[in-house]
């Protein structure tokens, strides 16, 4: 019997999201109160705001209201950060070693769309990278089907054609194209990455610092932003943008745009039957569960089921039923030293944990970007002194079970986020409803929202 991926007849899944701000040497010394504070309100504002946008029905592309997709959600979130000096992204990218600001972003779903993901990289006047990424993403049905065309010019030049990692010129000739806000270079600067800039190039030369882009003194700015989103269909979505590593070579191109290092999401059908990740171990940086159950089988569950935390679907052919289907993804948007995200692929890497040794989606992220987990194990002895190895990933796993045709019986989302720094920037709605912020790994703020 052929099984197709799980497209839940009703809204039996609820939106999830969480974004991350960057990682690296994040201390309460390199980020005393005063500034900690600005960090945690422009967290949970953004938050905020974004659970908002998820959760409100939209007609914009619909006759009948729809709420937004992950998609959507993902990208609104990116746009609140790349729009605010605090992250490194947007208007508050770092600057190269020329005193140049190159911008890059990304975007990936689970499904839903020909290309799946798309990079930008070495963008200079585009004000929101994420809004070309996600463009070249929605235009790439329509590109590749002209490209099929025979009755005829084949594409409307210029166009992205079916190419997934765009850079400079030819990407910012795209973003006119499809009517992308442009700004002058002078948009994207701000005192404090320009003063940041000039003192970690005169650490370098004073012998301080091995080199300009990483400091064991003070947080220099080499990770990005991003969010991951996962909406009432199923489908996860990974968001992310960034203005690089402070003092990086001009042209550099980081982990940000490359699919499968910086970002990643896709989705399976676990082949064993089992729903291994609907309840995985919550001893690591998981946070859930969210159990929902069709209102046609709420009886029949009960019958069987003591309690969902006993549930296995039975395996396919097992016993004369019709077997359940587990259809599991991933969505991750990483953080940190890009160029180590690339040496280990860490995106894909902690998804094919999941999918291909049938652990929970938090443990596979663990595994990846936890304390001692292959990120840090790339540095070698060059842990801790030139800021390889460092940083850390949001991520959302799902599982849904189903019947063959795709009727979801049961449905889970479990948040996620582990790194292996000094800190975290990072925010998420609890499945209580409440904002929560962190920095740190055991920080717990006065008060969330």
């Amino acid at each position: 019997m052929e099984y197709k991926s799980q497209a839940p007849s009703g809204p039996t899944i609820s939106p999830r999201i969480i974004i991350h701000g960057g990682a690296g040497n994040i201390s309460p010394a390199t980020v005393p109160p005063g500034k900690y504070a600005l960090y945690r309100e422009a967290l949970l504002n953004i938050i905020g705001k974004t659970h908002t946008h998820m959760t409100t029905p939209s007609k914009a592309t619909s006759p009948s209201p729809h709420l937004p997709s992950a998609l959507e959600t993902a990208t609104y979130a990116v746009t609140l950060l790349e729009d605010n000096p605090l992250f490194n992204s947007g208007h508050g990218s770092v600057f190269t070693r020329d005193g140049i600001n190159e911008l890059e972003a990304s975007v990936m779903v689970s499904r839903g769309f020909a290309k799946r993901g798309v990079g930008v990289t070495g963008l200079r006047r585009v004000r929101n990278p994420i809004l070309l990424a996600r463009a070249i993403l929605e235009h790439g049905d329509a590109d590749l089907s002209a490209m099929r065309r025979t009755d005829g010019p084949c594409l409307d030049v210029p166009s992205a054609q079916g190419h997934s990692l765009i850079h400079g010129r030819t990407a910012e000739i795209l973003a006119e194209r499809y009517q992308l806000p442009l700004v002058e270079p002078e948009y994207f600067f701000t005192q404090t990455r320009w003063d940041e800039h000039l003192r970690a190039l005169k650490d370098e030369r004073n012998g301080k610092a091995l080199d300009a882009t990483w400091s064991c003194d003070s947080y220099l700015p080499q990770g990005t932003v991003g969010a991951v989103a996962l909406d009432a269909d199923g489908i996860v979505c990974a968001a992310t943008s960034t203005g690089g590593m402070t003092n990086k070579l001009t042209g550099r191109i980081g982990d940000t745009p490359m699919v499968g290092a910086g970002f990643w999401a896709e989705e399976w059908i676990d082949g064993r039957g089992f729903a291994r990740d609907m309840w995985p171990d919550r001893t690591r940086r998981g946070h859930g569960p969210i159990v929902m159950l069709s209102e046609s089988l709420k009886g029949l569950m009960a019958d069987c089921l003591p309690t969902p935390f006993m549930y296995n679907p039975v395996p396919p052919g097992d016993g004369d039923a019709s077997p359940l289907i587990t259809t599991r993804s991933i969505a991750v948007s990483g953080t940190g030293n890009g160029d180590s995200f690339i040496r280990v692929a860490a995106a894909r890497t902690a998804s094919a944990i999941a999918r291909y040794s049938g652990v929970s989606s938090t443990n596979a992220v663990h595994r990846v970007a936890g304390p001692g987990g292959e990120l840090q194990k790339s540095a070698g002895n060059r842990w801790g002194i030139t800021g390889e190895g460092q940083g850390g990933m949001i991520a959302i796993g799902c599982t849904v079970v189903g019947d063959p045709e795709g009727n979801a019986i049961a449905a889970r989302g479990e948040i996620i986020e582990d790194f292996n720094s000094g800190g975290m920037f990072r925010a998420w709605i609890d499945e209580d409803g409440r904002a929560v912020a962190r920095v740190f790994r055991d920080d717990v703020p006065v008060s969330d929202c």
